[in-house]
Formats: C-alpha cells, structure tokens, sequence
C-alpha cells in the first residue's frame, strides 16, 4: 500500500472539461520530454471511459504539434474478445485515439484476440520481452528488472480495482509474471488479460484518471487512510515514478484531504 508520501500529486476539477484540457497538457508534456530524451514516448492505455477524459488530446494545438510518430501504445489490461467487439479496450482506444491522429499502425500493440485468455497472456509478455530486450522502446527498471513504461493511464472500476486487477483476487499478489489473465472477473467479460503490479509500479509516471461520484467511496479510502476490511488494488498504485490524481467533483466529493479545485 502507498504510504502518504507515495499517494501523489491530486488534482481535483470542477468537470470532465476542466480535467480533460489539464490531462492533454500533462501527457503532451511528457510526450515532448521522452521523445527528447530518447526518441520514444511509450504509453499505456486501459479502458472504461477514460477516452472521454482524453477528447482534448485529438483536438488543436495537440492533434498537429504532437509527434504521433513516436508514440508507442500499449494496453493495461483487455478483454479477451475481438477486436470489432464493444468490449473490446483496443475498439474504445480505435474510436477516441488512434482512427484520430497519424500514430503508426505498427507503433500499436494490441493483444492476439485469436487466442486464449492464457495464450494471448503469455503472447504479450513475450512480445514486451521482445520490445525490452532487442529494442529501445522499452526501457527496464534498474531497480527490479520489470519494463518500465513511460506513461500508464490508469482508471478505476468504483470496487477500486484497477487494470483487471479486483479486490480479494489472487492476482494481486503475483510477483513474477509481467502479464496475466483471469477467468472469473467479477465484471463481464469474465477472460480477460491484464498487467500486473510490478510492471505498474515499474512505471515512469501514472496518472491515475477518475471520474463520477461512483468512485468517490473508493477515492476516500485510498487518500484518506480509511479503515477497510481489505486493501483495495488503487491503494496497490505506487509507481517509481510520479503519481499524479486527475479527478472530478464527483470523484473527490467524500474527500477529508481535498485541498481545493486545480487551476
């Protein structure tokens, strides 16, 4: 669990408006940042509506000053159906990003919908061991070997998990695997796949995307050290890196520790 000094940077705004113009600067910025430094810029993306938080980025002064060219896009987690399905994360992230601006068709990982859950696991982590160990898209985390992307986007489901990772589930606990899957999400579909803890907390920077008073009972939990019979898997987040919260109104209204609305 994230202690005080891990919970991040929290930003709360009067609507999705507000957060959707300071989500586009802060992922712009380190977009600028990566591709400077390296040439690349990785991102990682997940689902639910966290593409309706995202509108600004596809729009002017973004759309043209952004080069798409080194984007590389990765998924946090997806359901194990086709890609044409409307559950499918890669068919929301299609729609809202990439039919939107000239990021590469081969700059964008998807999972293999052709297999198993288990199967399209084990293909995506082969694929990113590939990426980390014969390429420089990926770098690795000198402090414990997992791949450390640059940017994960990550939303959260009102239980408080993240990814396809679920309160009480054993996948919390995985140490060792870089990608796993699960058959029995609590949330249709049931087969999904999904990163794991070390490789989200091996992250460069997470921006944690929230959104609706749905959420608000699990916002307060994790900021403010409410009592919990369990820990639930958004107080797991405590990336390498920066944390940064980008809430609304709605998502922050059951907040003790709320220091006002960003600017």
């Amino acid at each position: 669990m994230a202690s005080a000094k891990e919970k991040g940077d929290v930003k709360i705004f009067n609507n999705r408006e507000d957060l959707s113009v300071s989500l586009s600067k802060y992922i712009a910025d380190l977009s600028d940042k990566f591709i400077k430094d390296r040439g690349a810029f990785t991102i990682v993306l997940s689902g639910g509506d966290l593409f309706e938080s995202l509108g600004k980025l596809v729009e002017s002064p973004y759309k043209e000053s952004l080069d798409w060219s080194r984007w590389y896009v990765f998924w946090l987690d997806e359901r194990v159906v086709p890609k044409t399905h409307p559950d499918s994360n890669y068919l929301l992230a299609f729609d809202h990003l990439l039919s939107k601006v000239p990021i590469l068709p081969g700059n964008v990982y998807a999972i293999n919908d052709a297999l198993s859950a288990e199967g399209a696991a084990e293909d995506y982590e082969t694929c990113l061991k590939h990426l980390v160990n014969s390429t420089p898209i990926i770098t690795r985390s000198a402090i414990n070997g997992f791949p450390k992307f640059d940017l994960m986007l990550v939303g959260m489901g009102p239980d408080g998990h993240v990814a396809s990772l679920f309160p009480g589930h054993p996948l919390l606990q995985e140490k060792e695997k870089w990608v796993t899957f699960i058959k029995d999400s609590p949330k249709p579909p049931p087969e999904r796949i999904t990163l794991t803890f070390p490789v989200i907390n091996s992250s460069a920077n997470i921006a944690l995307v929230i959104v609706g008073e749905a959420a608000a009972h699990a916002v307060h939990v994790a900021l403010d050290d409410v009592e919990n019979s369990y820990v639930l898997p958004i107080q797991m987040v405590s990336p390498e890196g920066p944390l940064t919260w980008f809430l609304d109104n709605g998502a922050a209204s059951k907040l003790k520790t709320a220091t006002g609305v960003a600017k």
